[in-house]
């Protein structure tokens, strides 16, 4: 089954994800660049510190503890060293736009803790053969929602549709390198139903992705109990949905990708209006 990613640096709500299977706890230090990038969309603006890892460190049992630092910058490896020291056991570059960046970055970490390259530009994309040629990398996350908007896209599950996620995920494959997309709502719902995201994993052969808000949201479930209940439902129905999906029925990939295309074509066509959910079979 897939691989999950939930952001958050309250403990408890990190221990409810831990409890229900998550696999990696994140912690958020991306701040350079992300306010100008983002600000028109309904995008989280991580508010996360150093402090953060040290005490999700000493709370974590089993869940790895993951930690996005800001853009390749001249104070990179000063927080790399931060990082590290503050117990994180994987680092997370986003924003890279060269092979020189990825390269400096995991001669910086230099396999002290794991690494993975947030894949979110036009030229990562061009780049990516080179990047891939290196020996440190572990592991590739092609982030949607910036490299929508690198290449000036309306929405950004038009990755799937126009064949952009696929040609990377072939070029991971062959390398042997491990990979996920995107991020996954809850069963039932998203504007392109999470359903058809998850199945267009497995097609893939993606194994991670991140839950995102909107699976379990925090800023609308304040009592804790409440968000243990239903963070524990959402996850257990994503398993089931999983669980049901047949593997080797080929048909119904293809089926399930048609289907994609034409929601996001109607989703494209309505984003200057109110765009509609799109409710196609999966």
């Amino acid at each position: 089954m897939l691989e999950l990613m939930y952001i958050t640096n309250e403990p408890e709500v990190a221990l409810i994800a831990e409890k229900y299977g998550v696999q990696r706890i994140w912690i958020d230090l991306e701040v350079l660049g992300k306010e100008e990038r983002q600000k028109n969309m309904d995008c989280v603006k991580s508010k996360h510190s150093i402090d953060d890892i040290h005490i999700m460190a000493k709370v974590l049992k089993r869940a790895e503890l993951m930690v996005r630092i800001n853009p390749w910058n001249v104070g990179s490896k000063e927080e790399i060293e931060k990082v590290v020291a503050a117990g994180a056991q994987r680092i997370m570059l986003p924003m890279w736009k060269s092979n020189k960046e990825a390269s400096d970055f995991l001669s910086a970490v230099n396999s002290r803790v794991s690494t993975t390259l947030l894949l979110e530009t036009k030229e990562a994309v061009e780049c990516i053969d080179d990047v891939l040629k290196n020996p440190l990398l572990d592991e590739i996350h092609i982030g949607l929602n910036d490299l929508h908007i690198s290449y000036g896209l309306s929405f950004m599950f038009e990755l799937l549709s126009n064949g952009t996620v696929e040609k990377l995920c072939n070029k991971f494959r062959e390398k042997r390198i491990k990979y996920g997309f995107g991020g996954i709502a809850k069963i039932g719902e998203g504007l392109l139903p999470a359903e058809k995201i998850v199945m267009e994993h497995y097609r893939l052969g993606s194994t991670r992705a991140i839950l995102s808000r909107s699976f379990c949201n925090r800023d609308k479930i304040k009592e804790i109990s409440n968000f243990d209940k239903t963070f524990g439902e959402n996850l257990a129905r994503l398993r089931n949905y999983e669980r049901s999906i047949d593997k080797n029925n080929l048909l119904a990939y293809e089926d399930n990708l048609e289907n994609i295309r034409a929601c996001v074509e109607q989703i494209v066509n309505n984003i200057e209006g109110k765009s509609e959910k799109c409710t196609g079979t999966a």
